[in-house]
């Protein structure tokens, strides 16, 4: 029976709709490091809970609530990093988009230190309904 890594379970508390749902494991040096230049009013250092909860409201005005964080894949990587694959769907200037992205999340003793979103803009997909098909 393989038992799920410690720092796994913590990160299962996430709900980016609540950011306050990791108040309990966020240190208080927290840092979230948004990086994608085709976003760049979005880019940047996010300090602390208020900063994620920040960054989160932000991405949430931009897409005029349509942001959505659909999980693929979890791997612990060492004692400190976990590194998360998530499809992320949006909706920008009225096109819906999806979005591949790796968070790259360091925890030490229980608490979240950092985190770097790092979204696949390159290869962001736009979808297309079937009546656009038509």
């Amino acid at each position: 029976m393989n038992k799920q890594h410690l720092n796994i379970s913590i990160l299962k508390r996430f709900n980016p709709e609540d950011p306050n749902s990791l108040a309990e494991v966020l240190a208080e040096d927290f840092v979230w490091h948004y990086i994608n230049p085709k976003l760049s009013e979005l880019e940047g250092d996010y300090f602390g809970l208020s900063g994620l909860t920040d960054f989160f409201q932000k991405i949430k005005d931009l897409t005029k609530g349509s942001f959505k964080v659909n999980p693929i894949s979890i791997m612990p990587i060492g004692d400190e990093l976990i590194i998360t694959h998530v499809i992320d769907s949006l909706s920008l200037e009225s096109k819906p988009i999806e979005i591949d992205a790796v968070v790259v999340w360091c925890i030490i003793d229980g608490m979240i230190k950092e985190a770097w979103d790092i979204p696949i803009a390159h290869t962001a997909k736009i979808i297309t309904t079937v009546k656009e098909k038509q």
